[in-house]
């Protein structure tokens, strides 16, 4: 069996900006995209810690080391500056991977840089 599995995760960074006339998506800094695991133009959950808002949007790459979270579009609707968001995305797996399966998980500091664990 297949199974749809939590991937990667980017957890508590803050939105910086929310732009409600851009065409849509999430902004994230390169940087962070790269120690996650998670690509640009992937389809990513939002889960909003401070509001309790969930949404569905796709990543665009953000300048490397700026910290930058955007909102764009109609998500910009669902978060405000200085929201602390989760950022997760899925995979599929055959069942039998289970067990040896983890998802990559990375942290930030309160100004979206990356802290080493």
């Amino acid at each position: 069996m297949i199974l749809n599995v939590l991937r990667a995760k980017i957890h508590t960074v803050r939105v910086t900006e929310a732009n409600i006339n851009y065409r849509g998506s999430i902004t994230i800094d390169k940087d962070l995209l790269d120690a996650s695991g998670i690509r640009e133009y992937e389809v990513v959950h939002v889960n909003n810690a401070t509001n309790g808002n969930r949404i569905i949007t796709y990543v665009i790459a953000g300048e490397a080391g700026s910290g930058d979270i955007l909102m764009n579009g109609a998500a910009a609707l669902k978060c405000n500056v200085g929201d602390v968001i989760h950022i997760l995305a899925f995979g599929d797996i055959d069942e039998k991977e289970m067990d040896s399966f983890k998802p990559k998980v990375i942290h930030t500091d309160e100004n979206n840089k990356l802290i080493e664990e």
